[in-house]
């Protein structure tokens, strides 16, 4: 099992509902790839440096999970097919780059609760 961090735009023009439901179709389809989640992050809309699509913004999400390799290609095969998503990325995290999520959620935590 390989630990993955996945970031994906959507459409700015989704509502509150398509967002959630784009968000859990993909969180249950790497579930049943046999992934296991550790963290789901929702950045909202954020403003784009460039213009994709003709939109100069974007729902920001994060999905941080561990799963076997041979997933990831099915799910960017999803991604590029599905007319929600305008630009995602998945990287394979070293222990540097776990450590350093483990550390970011925690920060994010404390925010939280402040």
């Amino acid at each position: 099992m390989n630990h993955y961090e996945t970031v994906f735009i959507l459409n700015p023009v989704l509502s509150d509902d398509q967002i959630k439901e784009t968000v859990k179709k993909y969180e249950d389809f790497l579930v049943s790839k046999g992934a296991k989640m550790i963290a789901k992050e929702d950045w909202g809309l954020k403003k784009l440096a460039y213009p994709i699509q003709n939109k100069k913004s974007g729902f920001y999400h994060l999905f941080e999970y561990t799963v076997a390799g041979e997933a990831i290609e099915p799910l960017e095969v999803e991604f590029r097919r599905d007319e929600r998503f305008m630009r995602y990325l998945t990287v394979k995290l070293d222990k540097h780059a776990i450590a350093w999520a483990a550390k970011r959620r925690d920060r994010n935590k404390q925010k939280v609760k402040a």
